[in-house]
């Protein structure tokens, strides 16, 4: 995997992109702007065309009053508005007259990062794009982080050390011929993990084949499972595979099994003892190399012992177990997660958004979350498409108001708390790499190390 680069500043330079028709200042701010190369615009035409020729750039330093307008600022904003839709993550700085404050504050509201009034001071100006320096590099991590996370199993994104576990049983249990059951919430990502344990094992090059147990009518479920023969109900015009069949030398992922009727049960169980069954209606014998996984969200345990689930077949299904602990106690993998449906949504909707407000983020990781990841994607997909300003804000997401689970008093508690979620959130933007996390956390090597060994224990 490769690695991301962590600068603690823009020493090296940046590309900027200068859009100011006067040629005074254009050489005053080249000058001013060292290290960074600045490349010059005069107009809003000439910025376009330098910005699509260069690929784009990461800062931009924008004059508001640009030819024919300089005493306004239409040529200005408009240049902002194109430049944003062709690539949100810019870093626009607009420069505004004293007089023109207003718009300045206009341009901010469409998306320019920050403004600095004329007449300039060189101070400002480096303290300013020095910083969108660094916050662009900084986004570029985490994006790429998130975009990369996880290569080996790229459905599963996370950064806690609960989910750290539950990728290694994966990838042990991946290649391993055993029954796997997994447990949890509804909308934890069972499936994800299903999906995960197929990616990693020698059936890879098969089907995965996934059916929920709960969403097909008892008659009908049979049939979906194990296929019928012409003829053999009202409404069987051909001979109809089932899933075990077309997951042959795969896998079938049974979903919510804890919902799959008693007499379905004892022909499941029969299939797993034997590897062969009959198509409804049918008299040959089907003989099939499937791994079976399921899931669910209940206590089978309880289920067998009130008769509701076969005790053999739980402990066929059962070799091995992974619990998916919900998202409420997954410590950082709300917002994680969050910044990747965003990206996902933002792209697939193509509405060019910013990114997460800091009220989004703070509401993401004090929320509750009773639906898990499910609840959170759609929270997300929801406020992406609906999003009237340039981010997605917590009103956005209806967790403005959402009940908040009181934080507790305990100092010792909490710091441990924000200490392990700050660890977790560094390791995950630097990708495992010791010393840039620890350049992000502001501490030596050998103080991230003994926290990190203390977060494992």
């Amino acid at each position: 995997m490769s690695e991301v680069a962590i600068s603690e500043s823009p020493a090296e330079g940046e590309q900027i992109l200068l859009v100011e028709d006067d040629p005074g200042l254009q050489r005053q701010m080249k000058w001013a702007l060292a290290p960074h190369t600045a490349t010059v615009a005069g107009t809003r035409a000439e910025a376009l065309k330098q910005f699509k020729s260069n690929g784009g750039f990461d800062i931009i330093l924008l004059d508001l009053g640009l030819p024919p307008d300089q005493d306004g600022a239409s040529e200005g904003l408009k240049t902002l508005e194109e430049i944003l839709a062709a690539s949100p993550t810019t870093k626009v700085i607009v420069v505004s007259g004293n007089a023109d404050r207003a718009n300045a504050v206009k341009a901010v509201g469409k998306g320019a990062f920050d403004f600095i009034q004329k007449p300039i001071d060189i101070d400002v100006l480096k303290l300013v794009v020095d910083r969108a320096a660094r916050m662009h590099t900084l986004e570029e991590e985490n994006r790429s982080l998130r975009e990369t996370a996880n290569l080996s199993l790229p459905g599963l994104i996370y950064g806690s050390p609960q989910m750290s576990k539950v990728k290694r049983m994966i990838e042990r249990l991946g290649p391993a011929e055993v029954s796997v059951l997994i447990t949890g919430e509804s909308g934890t990502g069972k499936e994800v993990v299903a999906r995960g344990l197929h990616d990693v094992s020698n059936r890879r090059s098969g089907k995965f084949i996934a059916i929920n147990c709960a969403s097909i009518p008892e008659n009908l479920l049979e049939s979906e499972l194990f296929g019928h023969e012409r003829g053999a109900f009202t409404g069987a015009v051909k001979q109809t595979p089932g899933k075990f069949e077309i997951a042959d030398n795969g896998t079938l992922f049974l979903d919510e099994i804890g919902d799959m009727p008693m007499p379905l049960q004892a022909k499941l169980l029969r299939f797993l003892q034997e590897r062969q069954f009959e198509r409804i209606g049918g008299r040959t014998t089907i003989s099939v190399n499937v791994r079976v996984i399921s899931a669910t969200n209940k206590h089978l345990e309880n289920y067998v012992a009130e008769s509701k689930f076969r005790e053999d077949l739980y402990y066929r299904l059962n070799e091995v177990r992974i619990e998916l602990p919900p998202l409420r106690e997954r410590e950082s993998d709300a917002v994680i997660l969050a910044h990747h449906f965003f990206n996902i949504y933002n792209r697939t909707n193509r509405r060019n958004l910013r990114g997460l407000s800091d009220d989004a983020v703070a509401a993401i990781g004090a929320y509750h979350w009773p639906g898990n990841v499910r609840e959170l994607e759609n929270r997300l997909k929801r406020a992406v498409v609906m999003s009237e300003g340039p981010m997605v804000t917590a009103a956005d997401l209806d967790l403005a108001q959402a009940e908040i689970e009181p934080r507790s008093l305990n100092l010792k508690l909490e710091t441990e708390k924000l200490e392990r979620a700050l660890l977790n959130e560094a390791l995950a933007v630097s990708q495992g790499n010791i010393s840039k996390a620890a350049k992000l956390l502001g501490i030596s090597r050998p103080h991230l190390y003994n926290l990190k060994r203390l977060r494992e224990v």
